[in-house]
């Protein structure tokens, strides 16, 4: 016999294929939702439905947006010849959230790996090289993950993009600040030692 009624069932079932949502935390969503004012359940709704309705890639970086060309793009107050390459959406929010980063960014959706399918036309990996040679880029920022497929995208773009005249630089990787230096894994340490800088 099943637990919850049908039509809240549904609903659980819903929430619990959402990433790092369990069963109780999917019951909890599902009668909050029950309990809500029926406005707000079904201004979750509209947002959905609109999020998945007009959603779409900007034109220029692939980012996610609501129009042709997103609001970073649409910037004029924006460095146009740096651009910061990173892996997600997920990321470009991450970076802005610093507020220590004024320029634009290119969204590759994903690394490259070869055994999954995914080589450089796959990814925006030729609209990058596109927009470096068409436009006035004077530096390629490369923020993608630091893990192996992460540094192998790297690596290729910074081949494909020594061919022009940008210089390529790579996110600093070490130990955090208020870090301690004995508790740090050892890729970590390796990093720090190899990006160490003069004082």
């Amino acid at each position: 016999m099943a637990e919850h009624p049908d039509i809240v069932q549904r609903l659980i079932n819903a929430f619990a294929r959402l990433p790092g949502v369990g069963e109780r935390s999917a019951e909890r969503f599902a009668y909050h939702v029950l309990e809500t004012p029926a406005d707000e359940a079904l201004e979750l709704a509209r947002a959905i439905r609109d999020l998945k309705r007009d959603a779409k890639e900007c034109k220029s970086c692939y980012n996610i947006t609501g129009k042709d060309v997103c609001r970073i793009c649409r910037d004029k107050s924006r460095d146009e010849s740096t651009i910061c390459v990173v892996e997600t959406y997920q990321d470009v929010t991450a970076i802005e959230r610093t507020g220590a980063y004024h320029g634009l960014y290119h969204v590759l959706h994903g690394h490259l790996a070869p055994l999954e399918g995914k080589g450089p036309e796959q990814l925006t990996i030729p609209r990058l090289l596109e927009r470096v040679r068409n436009g006035r880029v004077r530096e390629i920022i490369l923020a993608t993950n630091p893990n192996m497929e992460g540094d192998g995208t790297a690596m290729f773009l910074a081949q494909e993009l020594a061919k022009s005249d940008v210089k390529i630089t790579r996110l600093a990787r070490g130990i955090p600040a208020g870090g301690s230096v004995r508790l740090v894994g050892k890729t970590i340490l390796s990093d720090a030692l190899e990006g160490r800088t003069k004082l």
